[in-house]
């Protein structure tokens, strides 16, 4: 089997992923080492022998009492304990939902667009100052879904922002694809929940439910030929498993009939640069993928 992150690459491509901090090379297999013997343990070494002899019972000494004659230990029963009890678990906070807008799987661009903006379908639309929906070629063959907007994203109104977003351009230049880009080399970029959790806490399922009918029109709307979905969250969304992102890498889902690729989001990226050589292989079956 091919190795899926030996790739032909050109100088651009090159200069992209020294953007990223990858280094690409193939180091040559190590011989395993010949395995050493090792060294038989010790014997033990014998325990002295202990002297059993037993002085004779001098005139007039009492004999042991023997077990016949031995009086039974009175038995003290134990008192009963009391059954321990549980602290109570803390409740766990109830989102808010209210039904979304009747007919979202049929809506268009411009509906769908205006109906997410307007959304009060959950307790997130209270704190955000936009929406934010998605931005690029809506008829991508490349479509990127990321998890929950940031502080940045929730003042621009666009995903992917920062320095989160500038990653995300070097490497998705590094496969010949751009945000600004319409038709060849284009991609739509959108995130699982289109409202930001406020003090960017983690997406609650809830809240990933809520925001699921957008997410799966986008998609209906796109009709990639290869989805990217980036961070756990997005994961949890679409592919609807809990499943790390280690275990999910390097193997082809579907989602709707489309392919897609699993990979960590860029922040993660930025904070465990190591892992940025497993998001190229990443990127690059997803290239292959989509281009079958």
């Amino acid at each position: 089997m091919s190795d899926p992150t030996r790739f032909d690459l050109d100088d651009r491509q090159r200069a992209m992923l020294a953007e990223m901090g990858v280094r690409v090379w193939w180091p040559s297999t190590p011989a395993e080492p010949a395995a050493q013997a090792m060294p038989a343990a010790p014997a033990p070494e014998a325990a002295p022998a202990v002297a059993s002899t037993v002085a004779p019972l001098s005139a007039g000494a009492t004999a042991p009492m023997t077990a016949s004659t031995a009086a039974a230990p009175a038995v003290v029963p134990r008192p009963p304990q009391a059954a321990s009890v549980r602290p109570a678990a803390a409740p766990v906070p109830v989102l808010t939902t209210r039904p979304l807008a009747d007919g979202v799987d049929r809506m268009d661009w411009t509906t769908l667009q205006a109906t997410a903006a307007a959304c009060q379908a959950c307790d997130l639309c209270a704190q955000r100052k936009k929406s934010v929906f998605g931005v690029g070629d809506q008829q991508a063959q490349w479509m990127v879904i990321g998890e929950a907007p940031g502080e940045q994203e929730d003042l621009q109104g666009e995903p992917f922002v920062g320095q989160s977003g500038q990653l995300l351009d070097n490497m998705l230049k590094a496969v010949g694809l751009s945000r600004q880009a319409q038709g060849e080399g284009g991609v739509y970029i959108a995130n699982a929940i289109k409202c930001r959790p406020p003090g960017n806490h983690n997406p609650t399922p809830q809240e990933l439910a809520t925001c699921a009918p957008y997410l799966a029109r986008q998609v209906a709307l796109v009709q990639p030929q290869i989805i990217l979905l980036m961070g756990r969250f997005a994961v949890q969304s679409v592919l609807q498993t809990t499943e790390p992102i280690g275990k999910l890498r390097g193997q082809v889902h579907t989602y709707q009939g489309v392919p897609v690729v699993v990979t960590y989001h860029p922040a993660y990226l930025l904070r465990n640069p190591a892992d940025k050589a497993k998001a190229w292989a990443d990127l690059v079956l997803a290239l292959k993928t989509a281009q079958g």
